[in-house]
């Protein structure tokens, strides 16, 4: 019994992590486009996770955040620096960016 219950609990903590795991094509956009401004906080850019900068950010809508992204905001250019990125995949970048997963 003790057996089945570490292997539950291993599965089980495996769902997790992979539930929360990010896309690797988006981590891989990130790294190549977003990473320079998100990670550090540069020229006012939110950094990844930080709940508190994304919040107002977020309470504008998807559509607004995807159209900042598309047209450049303030010190951000124009597609974020992700010239071959479809619309889902800033949205996905958004998600990642405003969650850190």
């Amino acid at each position: 019994m003790k057996k089945f219950a570490v292997a539950a609990l291993i599965g089980l903590l495996s769902l997790s992590v992979s539930a929360h795991a990010v896309d690797p094509k988006i981590k891989a956009k990130f790294d190549k486009s977003c990473t320079f401004c998100h990670a550090t906080g540069a020229a006012g850019a939110p950094k990844v996770g930080d709940a508190a900068a994304w919040k107002p950010r977020l309470a504008k809508g998807q559509d607004a955040l995807l159209k900042s992204v598309k047209n450049g905001l303030n010190a951000m250019p124009a597609k974020g620096m992700c010239n071959d990125c479809t619309d889902a995949e800033y949205k996905a970048l958004i998600q990642y960016l405003s969650t850190g997963k």
